[in-house]
């Protein structure tokens, strides 16, 4: 099927929800990926901050090879070994006790959001649900999700939203101060607002609002849905600011590609889910589970923790030259491979010139570059698109 078909096909039975770049991936490997007519592209977008081990990993292809053939699905009525090893893994690698898998991040924060309502329920009786979240978040697409995102371009057209949500600036303790009622029974934020924009969290902030949250007995929430699993350079965000949470939220990476998601928690607070309080059909097969398994031993067991880490300060200095030499570029922001770049132009024109000189990377908001490549990406490749936007930037001021 050629493009220009591809195109009226997608037109013709797709909803179209998406805005779509003018180009069909069909293959990748490594930090790569190729077209209809077999062009390379250096792949700063990863999927959305998915693919951490990039494209054809021989683990992760392996491991799914094996467990496709072995068994796929049976359904939570069972035991399965991948979910139970998976769960184990993580919680011997995080602050958590117990884990609860979905199948993507809305799901992992619809979790969190009723095990913390749920939680606050058996404690203290009704009327304390409240959740407080931060402008300029994203949490999600579904109903509850979308409401406890803090953006008003997410929300429009969907009212009524679901009641119990209130939203504070992001990085501003005395807001949120005076935002906790005796009706609030949870704080959630993410450590990095990645769609909202690529602003971290402050870490005396963070320590704050951790205090707080001890302090009124309200549930602390981080959405590392973007942030996890190696992307700041520690296994999660949170090992950056030394704040533990008491709930996290993971999917994005988790399967390197493969549609997983998971909610972790400490004991007292998971024991508020009990057999019938939550559900998911898929949520936690043996497919899923066998690619995050595959995921997390090459991350804590191979070398890709550590790479990554490096390729995050090697970034984060190419980044800042960038900006000493362009008047265009007005901030860089983030940490380890979570990256944005905010730009005196519209950012999608530059996402447009990388692709036509082969380098994808993508807009998050108006004015803002993020970059998500996968951990196994090179200082080469940084290089080249380094010296990509440099050419593109000197254009602009030209």
């Amino acid at each position: 099927m050629s493009m220009e078909e591809l195109q009226q096909n997608a037109a013709r039975y797709l909803m179209q929800t998406y805005t779509r770049q003018p180009l069909s991936i069909v293959r990748g490997q490594g930090t790569k990926v190729y077209d209809l007519a077999g062009r390379e592209y250096l792949d700063f977008v990863g999927g959305i901050a998915v693919n951490v081990l990039g494209h054809g990993h021989p683990d992760l292809v392996q491991a799914i090879q094996h467990q496709a053939a072995q068994l796929i699905h049976t359904s939570n009525l069972y035991y399965t070994e991948p979910q139970v090893k998976l769960a184990q893994i993580l919680v011997e690698h995080s602050f958590a006790d117990k884990v609860f898998f979905c199948n993507s991040g809305a799901e992992a924060n619809e979790a969190a959001i009723k095990l913390a309502r749920r939680y606050s329920h058996d404690k203290y009786g009704a009327g304390r649900f409240e959740i407080i979240t931060m402008k300029n978040s994203f949490h999600g697409r579904t109903m509850a999700t979308l409401t406890a995102t803090g953006q008003d371009k997410v929300q429009k057209g969907y009212d009524p939203l679901l009641q119990g949500f209130s939203y504070v600036p992001f990085n501003n303790l005395e807001e949120l101060e005076r935002a906790v009622t005796d009706k609030t029974a949870a704080i959630m934020l993410e450590p990095i607002q990645g769609e909202g924009g690529v602003y971290p969290a402050d870490r005396t902030y963070l320590k704050q609002v951790r205090d707080l949250c001890s302090k009124k007995d309200v549930l602390l929430i981080f959405d590392e849905i973007q942030t996890g699993m190696g992307r700041t350079g520690t296994l999660f965000a949170y090992e950056q600011f030394g704040v533990q949470p008491d709930i996290m939220t993971l999917a994005k990476a988790l399967g390197g590609g493969v549609p997983i998601g998971a909610c972790l928690a400490t004991d007292s607070v998971a024991k508020a889910f009990s057999p019938g309080s939550h559900a998911s059909t898929f949520g936690g097969n043996p497919l899923a589970c066998a690619a995050g398994l595959a995921v997390c031993h090459a991350l804590l067991e191979g070398k890709v923790l550590e790479h990554a880490r490096l390729m995050g300060e090697y970034f984060a200095k190419g980044l800042s030259d960038c900006k000493a030499q362009h008047r265009v570029v007005r901030e860089v922001r983030g940490l380890g491979l979570l990256r944005g770049m905010h730009l005196d132009m519209e950012a999608k024109a530059v996402v447009s010139d990388c692709l036509a000189r082969g380098i994808l990377i993508n807009a998050a908001g108006e004015h803002v570059l993020r970059f998500v490549p996968s951990l196994i990406i090179t200082e080469a490749e940084i290089d080249r698109l380094l010296d990509t936007l440099a050419q593109i930037f000197s254009a602009q001021s030209a």
